[in-house]
């Protein structure tokens, strides 16, 4: 009885997903790609006039080095971890990959509410926080949808599915996709093009913006996407009614986070290997790949190593905003490990 109900569902999905890509031959897919970017930006400025009266707070800001203590008076839910840094300098604005406020993870982009104890970390810092490495692949994951989604024609059918958690032990980074090619194995040359396009994300160095939007805001822009559409209102559900969002560049996908500050915090990268899985979903693809931060480099043969194992078919399931504690044993392995040397 389940079985044959999850049947119906999943055929539902599917031609609903049809009818959705006659209508991406009237608006492709960097229509819906811009009209996302418009309503972002509308509700980013619409939350920003609803502050109201700025208010001061009070930030304790710890430099990077971790050798001095600095008071600043701040911008009440404007100011963010980022602003902080560049009152210290451009370098620790530059190189900020994530932030603690009173202990917790926070983003570089998020703005600050109350009177804190502000720390901005680095990807050379991974003992301060596991929460680092969990960002680090997080915002791979982001940038690799944001390749994916850039790399095909607009005449190819392509939904963006999801990514999941971010399994560090897994020894990849993913993000799954529609795509509507049959059995489609992409050759060598191929996978060094969506490399390269990867690498054009990480070098522009692009903010990574937050913002978190009611379920119907959330709908609204991906009504053209049946998965999305389908994953946000159990997302809604547990986080209150709210979608939590990122962007980079022109780029819109959705993940609890938090997340890197910038794309340039990403170094060396590949795509190492795309798998047709198999799911009710048809031509679901999981798109992998392994990347090191930007200043941390290995020899051909080290890096070869953990390319090869980020080749293998990376088992890790999506849940809808799973709520993970980035404290996986884990976080010490692969890139972690890495970064500290």
């Amino acid at each position: 009885m389940i079985q044959g109900i999850i049947s119906v569902c999943c055929a539902a999905i599917r031609v609903h997903a049809q009818i959705q890509s006659r209508n991406l031959t009237v608006c492709v897919r960097d229509e819906w790609r811009k009209r996302r970017n418009v309503i972002f930006d509308n509700e980013r400025e619409r939350q920003k006039a609803d502050v109201g009266r700025i208010e001061k707070i009070s930030v304790k800001y710890i430099k990077p080095s971790g050798e001095e203590e600095v008071n600043m008076m701040m911008n009440k839910d404007l100011s963010t971890p980022t602003d902080c840094a560049l009152h210290d300098s451009e370098f620790a604005m530059k190189t900020g990959a994530l932030s603690l406020v009173d202990g917790i993870p926070w983003d570089m982009h998020k703005p600050l509410s109350n009177d804190c104890k502000l720390e901005v970390l680095t990807m050379q810092m991974i003992k301060k926080s596991s929460s680092l490495n969990f960002a680090f692949w997080r915002t791979c994951s982001l940038i690799l949808g944001a390749t994916i989604d850039s790399s095909f024609k607009d005449d190819i059918i392509l939904y963006l599915h999801s990514f999941t958690w971010p399994n560090v032990r897994s020894g990849s980074f993913l993000c799954d996709a529609i795509i509507d090619v049959n059995n489609w194995k992409p050759t060598e040359a191929e996978l060094r093009a969506l490399s390269a396009q990867f690498v054009k994300f990480t070098r522009q160095s692009l903010p990574v913006e937050r913002l978190v939007v009611k379920e119907e805001i959330a709908l609204d822009m991906y009504q053209e996407n049946p998965f999305k559409s389908q994953q946000i209102p159990n997302i809604a559900k547990s986080q209150e009614g709210n979608v939590t969002l990122y962007r980079i560049g022109e780029h819109i996908d959705i993940s609890r986070g938090p997340m890197v500050g910038h794309t340039g915090i990403v170094g060396k990268a590949t795509i190492t290997a795309v798998h047709k899985l198999e799911s009710e979903e048809e031509n679901r693809y999981r798109f992998q790949g392994i990347a090191l931060p930007s200043g941390v480099f290995l020899n051909h043969f080290a890096y070869g190593i953990l390319e090869e194992r980020a080749r293998q078919l990376n088992k890790t399931t999506w849940m809808p905003q799973k709520q993970f504690e980035d404290t996986d044993e884990s976080a010490n392995t692969v890139v972690a490990q890495i970064a500290q040397n």
